[in-house]
């Protein structure tokens, strides 16, 4: 049986110059993605602890002690530079076969170290002497990324990365391994989340029409 692999990228939003880039197939078994709704209980106003409501006009008040915290969600993914190692016409063949993925995890790690500003707006590792080595100072930023995956482009600070590496050169370079990475999606003012957003609502709309429709028939 063939399988369907999709390609995605994480793609660092910035003017590093080379550009932080990961490329991969990416065909998950399952991605767990959540939302969290914190309720505060007992202060918020009103009777009953602020959650009373007779009506829809008192919606606005019931959810004053209501935050929803940013979408968080984990994936894994496969990194694998055999079919690299195993093709000399391969377009990084002579890299893979010296150093198999190390370059990819390079690249993820430094997507997750501390940044700072730099002349016109470049920005530096803060470990080559720019701003705090290790942990983010107030000079020192994340990298902002774009996960990029079929019709989805999401903006999200990447929050952990996990590898298990299961196979290795002679020289003790991995050239496989299953990474899992947890993300953070950056909600708000920016136009990639915009996008979402619309997409989102014409999803939902798209659902809720047969639902009423077969409701009212």
């Amino acid at each position: 049986m063939a399988v369907n692999l999709s390609h995605g990228f994480l793609m660092e939003y910035g003017f590093n110059l080379p550009p932080l880039v990961l490329y991969f197939e990416f065909n998950p078994q399952s991605i767990t993605r959540t939302r969290t709704v914190n309720i505060t209980m007992g202060n918020a106003p009103g009777a009953k602890g602020g959650y009373g409501f007779t009506t829809p006009m008192d919606t606005p008040r019931v959810a004053q002690g209501v935050s929803v915290e940013p979408e968080k969600f984990d994936l894994t993914i496969l990194l694998d530079a055999t079919d690299r190692m195993a093709d000399p016409n391969a377009i990084g063949h002579t890299n893979a076969i010296t150093l198999g993925i190390a370059p990819e995890l390079d690249t993820l790690r430094s997507m997750v170290e501390p940044k700072s500003q730099g002349p016109g707006g470049f920005t530096t590792l803060a470990a080559l002497g720019l701003g705090g080595a290790r942990a983010f100072q107030r000079d020192t930023h994340p990298s902002v990324l774009l996960l990029i995956w079929g019709t989805h482009i999401l903006p999200v600070f990447l929050t952990s990365v996990q590898v298990e590496e299961n196979a290795h050169l002679p020289s003790l370079q991995p050239y496989r391994a299953n990474v899992t990475l947890s993300f953070q999606v950056i909600e708000g003012d920016n136009p990639f989340y915009k996008v979402e957003q619309i997409r989102q609502a014409i999803g939902a709309a798209l659902n809720s029409v047969p639902t009423i429709a077969t409701t009212v028939i």
